[in-house]
């Protein structure tokens, strides 16, 4: 089985994709072959967007990915933009569907990145969420936060959620405007944690640290 990390967020439009793709980027450098999967993506009309930018990077990264598709990245997609839930009217999701497409994948890789859809409370039917999803992948996590306003709260609650659910984890800040969460966010952070990880400036050690 590969190495599996889990890529979750504080919300949707965070920056999951984008931290995704840094990720396979670091990591096809340090040798390893990388794979990657989205278990589902709402909000797609000709094509998934996200999955489509991940499909594209990961051919470039591991060409031995070509013989794959994109439902092979994206098993579930759904037209609707809203929670699984909802946009598969609350019909039970098919995990078989995705066990195949994630066998598929990980037959071609080393690690293997795993992104999440919205946040950790997301539901996906009736009896499943997102967070339920890390320790059926059995994942390594990792938590991204923005760094806008309202982080902290966001971050807080978030790191709650995986301690309550016993799942061990690592987080980090996406800052788009650093100068903003350096004077608004960041003290509290600084005096809170001894240490903590930001995408923009320490990432290197984030992605050695998922490893």
């Amino acid at each position: 089985m590969a190495k599996r990390i889990f890529i979750t967020a504080t919300n949707t439009d965070v920056g999951k994709t984008y931290t995704t793709i840094k990720l396979l980027h670091f990591y096809a450098e340090m040798g390893l072959k990388v794979g990657v999967i989205k278990p589902l993506e709402t909000g797609v009309q000709a094509a998934p967007i996200d999955g489509t930018l991940l499909f594209k990077t990961i051919c470039e990264l591991n060409p031995a990915m070509a013989v794959l598709s994109i439902n092979d990245i994206v098993p579930l997609q759904f037209e609707l933009p809203a929670a699984p839930y909802i946009a598969n009217h609350a019909k039970p999701i098919d995990f078989n569907a995705i066990d195949a497409a994630l066998e598929k994948v990980e037959a071609l890789c080393d690690v293997l990145l795993i992104e999440g859809a919205g946040g950790l409370l997301v539901p996906l039917d009736k009896t499943h969420m997102i967070i339920d999803l890390i320790p059926y992948f059995k994942a390594k996590t990792l938590l991204v936060s923005h760094g806008d306003l309202g982080c902290i709260n966001d971050t807080l609650q978030n790191i709650q959620t995986l301690k309550n659910a016993k799942i061990d984890f690592q987080w980090a800040i996406n800052c788009k405007n650093y100068k903003s969460f350096e004077k608004v966010s960041k003290p509290y952070f600084d005096d809170t944690f001894s240490s903590y990880f930001i995408i923009n400036s320490n990432f290197r050690d984030l992605a050695k640290t998922l490893l």
